[in-house]
């Protein structure tokens, strides 16, 4: 079959199937692109001549279409994903920061960036990097390091390896991550006598691995001697879909279930065994636990340093990990279970019938949860004034919400708050991206997440400065008929920055929205005059403002019966209460310095991180 590089890809990937549990699914169900010369009469033609093979969906923003992709993969437990096309230059590398992201988060994303002449004929072309060092060398060699896959395609033939290599990393749970084939632009409209098998109906089984008989026994005696057992669940319960296997587990033993960002929902919040976020930003019953835990259980989760509350968090306990990936399951010389978490957690459960915690541990368990739940509450009800704080604003969407409900965040200060507080009872209601903590994400990540999930209200939860990086994808939005609620919480600064700088001696410096200063030349003089809500309103969006708690709720139950994408608009209390914290995290403050307030916040850091440690 004669067809051009680009044509042979495009009814490659229309031909690529998950299967996992009897289930078959299209893994690539369409392209997200911005076309420029690069791809315009490659890629973009191909997608033009095969509509029915492969839909098309035009993005605002490069980044944008990675980070609407990883939500959709995410969505859909890593077993359906979009491909991304992107023209020569600065289109492409500006997917790179996406890419870093779904890799980071384990989420599999196909790049297709453009790349200049294979021939070289017309070097140095229009936004080529010329490279002393080699002629091979393009921009897009900057996508090696943040790709679990990468390959440049120099001759049609070359796509043929490495389109197979490129679905078989993409759809393997431990391997997953951003997938990177660079296309030559005079490649990509290279035509070649392509064989029939090529494009074949092939599925890719998305298999469960069991756990090995004697590590599973060395994980059961290591459980049966414990006394303050504890999991941790990670995205890796939900991926696997294995929340009613944690649930039922945790209600046998007793043992208490803390998670991670990944892995909220996995239980529900009031769940007898549920004891809330772990860590840096985790509630005082889940680190309370963790202080004193002699075997902890992780359940498909990375450990990042917010989750270990940077090595500070735990005492001297005994790690199981469970988990497909090797690199995970051995972190803190674990007890490793390699396996998937769904009959791993079987596993455990069949081999620890009849074991139970102790009834005093199972009550300590209840009481640390209660008085968290207490502590939460007040968070959500503070009669802040004159404007609200933002956990008010949090609480208030909380309980607008319906347990199928979607919220999306990824930066600023309300993942901390959102750990916290969250109260979510589904494991696909919680979307926050807090492995690369990615700001722009939200807005794209909104499009990716109603495109996987349309019978879902979707909520996404942006501060002024995530909204002020990438608001663009609201007029994919409104293209695509996908109606989104988009909170933005305006507080004229950055919030958790403002409050990081202030604790580390570096009193806010540069975290604030204002005109600079005549007298201080520092940029702290009024609020600038931005109008966030005429903003999105300019780009096609429904607009409600509210400047308080009621009027906010009211907002929300309006923007709920639209059928159209609605932005609320709510000013916050820049300065408003946190949550209150009982972790750390390890941010460096200066040995050295002239200011009080530096050599201060330095006495303490150095105090607290005498207590880190390795879990060795």
């Amino acid at each position: 079959m004669r067809l051009t590089t680009a044509q042979a890809l495009v009814r490659f990937l229309a031909a690529q199937y998950s299967e996992r549990d009897g289930v078959e699914q299209r893994f690539i169900p369409g392209m997200w692109g911005i076309f420029g010369h690069g791809n315009v009469a490659g890629i973009g033609q191909a997608l033009l001549q095969y509509p029915e093979l492969m839909p098309y969906y035009l993005a605002r923003n490069e980044q944008g279409q990675v980070h609407a992709s990883a939500a959709f993969a995410k969505m859909r437990n890593r077993l359906q994903t979009f491909a991304c096309t992107a023209s020569t230059g600065p289109g492409s590398t500006n997917m790179i920061t996406g890419a870093a992201l779904a890799t980071t988060n384990r989420l599999p994303v196909l790049l297709l960036p453009s790349d200049m002449f294979a021939t070289r004929t017309p070097d140095p072309v229009l936004q080529q990097l010329e490279d002393t060092r080699g002629g091979d060398v393009s921009v897009n060699d900057a996508f090696r390091p943040v790709s679990k896959y990468f390959d440049r395609i120099a001759r049609p033939e070359q796509l043929i390896p490495a389109a197979l290599a490129a679905t078989r990393v993409l759809t393997d749970p431990v391997e997953t991550g951003a997938v990177t084939l660079c296309l030559p632009q005079d490649v990509q409209a290279e035509a070649f006598d392509w064989p029939e098998e090529f494009f074949r109906r092939r599925v890719w089984r998305v298999g469960r691995p069991v756990p090995e008989t004697p590590a599973l026994d060395r994980a059961v005696a290591l459980l049966r001697g414990a006394k303050k057992p504890l999991i941790v669940a990670g995205g890796g319960v939900v991926y696997a879909e294995a929340e009613q296997e944690l649930r039922d587990f945790a209600e046998a033993t007793g043992i208490p279930v803390a998670d991670t960002h990944a892995g909220k929902g996995a239980i529900p919040w009031d769940h007898p065994c549920a004891v809330g976020g772990l860590g840096s930003t985790g509630t005082s019953a889940a680190n309370a636990l963790a202080a004193e835990a002699d075997v902890v259980l992780g359940i498909g989760t990375r450990y990042s340093d917010f989750t270990t509350a940077s090595h500070t968090l735990f005492g001297d306990p005994t790690f199981i990990n469970l988990n497909v990936t090797r690199l995970d399951a051995a972190k803190h010389s674990a007890e490793m279970l390699l396996a998937d978490a769904k009959l791993g957690i079987k596993a455990l459960h069949d081999a620890l019938a009849g074991w139970q915690v102790e009834d005093a541990y199972r009550s300590r368990v209840r009481l640390l949860a209660d008085e968290w739940n207490r502590k939460a509450e007040a968070c959500f009800h503070l009669g802040h004034g004159p404007l609200p704080a933002q956990t008010e604003i949090l609480g208030a969407l909380n309980d607008a919400l319906d347990d199928r409900d979607v919220v999306i965040n990824a930066a600023g200060s309300m993942p901390g708050d959102l750990q916290m507080l969250w109260r979510a009872r589904d494991p696909k209601a919680y979307n926050v991206e807090y492995a690369y903590s990615c700001m722009g994400y939200e807005i794209a990540a909104g499009v990716g997440t109603k495109l996987a999930a349309p019978d879902r209200e979707v909520v996404v939860l942006v501060g002024d400065g995530s909204y002020l990086m990438m608001s663009q994808e609201i007029v994919t939005m409104i293209s695509e008929g996908l109606k989104v609620i988009i909170v933005i919480v305006q507080n004229h600064g950055f919030a958790s920055i403002g409050s990081l700088s202030e604790s580390l001696g570096s009193q806010r410096f540069g975290t604030s929205y204002r005109y600079r200063g005549s007298d201080s030349g520092l940029l702290d003089g009024a609020t600038l005059p931005v109008d966030l809500a005429a903003n999105a309103r300019s780009l096609g969006a429904t607009v409600l403002t509210a400047s308080t708690v009621d009027e906010f709720t009211a907002a929300i139950a309006q923007a709920k019966a639209k059928d159209t994408t609605t932005v609320v608009h709510v000013e916050t209390d820049l300065y408003g209460p946190n949550p209150p914290g009982s972790a750390w995290w390890d941010v460096p403050v200066s040995q050295v310095s002239e200011l009080d307030s530096t050599r201060k916040a330095y006495e303490n850091y150095s105090a607290t991180k005498r207590n880190q440690k390795h879990y060795l």
